[in-house]
């Protein structure tokens, strides 16, 4: 009885091992995968990070799938260079404009005073005067505020006589802007000054009747005063 005992324990044994035997080998077949890379190398699977791809991954349809992404992007970057070019584009015309906008301040006339009275013109005569009258009056307050009617270089400052306080302004062009008989002077030579930038307040140093600003202006190149309303109002100032 022992015997028999001992060989049927032995073949079931044999029996249980062979099954498992079995069972292992059609796991491996079942299980087995296959290393490529979405390039489909399939000696790029060895290279770290390489990404399996199981029996019935379809090529075609990843084919595709990569072609359209690499139109997607090429797309995707030529749209990018046209916003590029066009942000390029907006940036160069806002520079120009800006550029513009700084030369037309610069070149921008403006009264001189505000709250004035016109009491004597270019060219008028009176005993009040030596000869006719070579600029413009404009009658004001004491110490109201003068300005450079337009951009350029304080050339002198000081007190000239007949003129009072005068402060003389070269402007790019080389014509001279004086300004006489002033309370105070603002602004001294060598000065760079700016359309409405203040240079003195009005008084009435110098032969005068009563406190105002005598403006004139000489041409470039010298020479005597020039009437100077038509001056302006081809600057856009109206006396």
């Amino acid at each position: 009885m022992a015997g028999a005992i001992v060989l049927i324990a032995a073949g079931f044994l044999s029996t249980a091992v062979g099954n498992a035997t079995d069972n292992d080998s059609l796991g491996a077949g079942k299980y087995q995968t296959i290393s490529e890379s979405y390039t489909g190398d399939g000696a790029a699977a060895s290279v770290a990070g390489a990404v399996d791809v199981s029996r019935d991954f379809d090529r075609a349809t990843f084919t595709k799938q990569l072609q359209s992404q690499k139109d997607q992007r090429e797309q995707a970057l030529q749209e990018l260079a046209v916003k590029v070019d066009k942000e390029k584009q907006s940036a160069e015309v806002e520079r120009d404009e800006a550029n513009k906008a700084a030369k037309r301040k610069q070149n921008q006339w403006v009264l001189p005073v505000t709250g004035y009275s016109l009491t004597a013109r270019f060219g008028q005569s009176s005993a009040l005067w030596s000869r006719r009258h070579t600029g413009l009056d404009l009658a004001g307050p004491s110490g109201s505020t003068i300005v450079s009617v337009a951009a350029g270089t304080v050339k002198s400052a000081g007190y000239e006589g007949s003129y009072g306080n005068r402060t003389v302004i070269t402007l790019a062009d080389g014509t001279e802007v004086w300004y006489a008989h002033q309370s105070r002077l603002a602004a001294t030579p060598g000065d760079k000054v700016d359309p409405g930038q203040v240079i003195g307040y009005t008084g009435s140093t110098g032969n005068v009747t009563g406190p105002h600003l005598h403006l004139e202006i000489h041409p470039p190149g010298g020479g005597g005063a020039v009437d100077p309303e038509p001056v302006l109002r081809e600057h856009g100032v109206n006396p």
